[in-house]
């Protein structure tokens, strides 16, 4: 697969999409499909992140992951500046492909805090107070 190929046109009925083995991913308005990526060794969530046909197809050709970061514009390769790469074990998607999983074997945190985990804080309801508390 190039990076610039297109993939298929999506079926339009339900039963299709949820039982067909052609990859037909259904990306947002915003050409974006959301990524939940987790640990291949422990199935941590490390992160979410995005990407649009380019960095999918990019992912996949590659074996490594490939973002589309929606602050900067742009096409990024995780790990290209701070060394902490993600290499694919395995891509899933949905059952209504729109959304993906990449299972990855991280090099170095995965979070930009230099955190393991992108998820490091717990939501805590303490009567009419919401803080967050730190968990690693």
């Amino acid at each position: 697969m190039t990076h610039k190929q297109k993939f298929p046109e999506r079926e339009t009925h339900k039963g299709a999409i949820e039982e067909t083995q052609t990859f037909t991913p259904k990306f947002g308005a915003d050409g974006l499909i959301p990524a939940a990526v987790t640990d291949a060794g422990d199935g941590r969530l490390l992160m979410l992140a995005f990407m649009n046909a380019d960095a999918l197809a990019r992912t996949i050709a590659t074996g490594e992951a490939w973002y589309w970061s929606r602050s900067r514009g742009e096409l990024w390769r995780k790990g290209a500046t701070s060394g902490n790469t993600q290499r694919v074990v395995e891509i899933r998607t949905d059952c209504d492909q729109d959304t993906i999983e990449l299972v990855v074997d991280q090099t170095g945190p995965a979070c930009h805090t230099d955190r393991r985990s992108c998820f490091y804080r717990v939501i805590l309801a303490d009567g009419d107070e919401i803080k967050l508390i730190f968990k690693e």
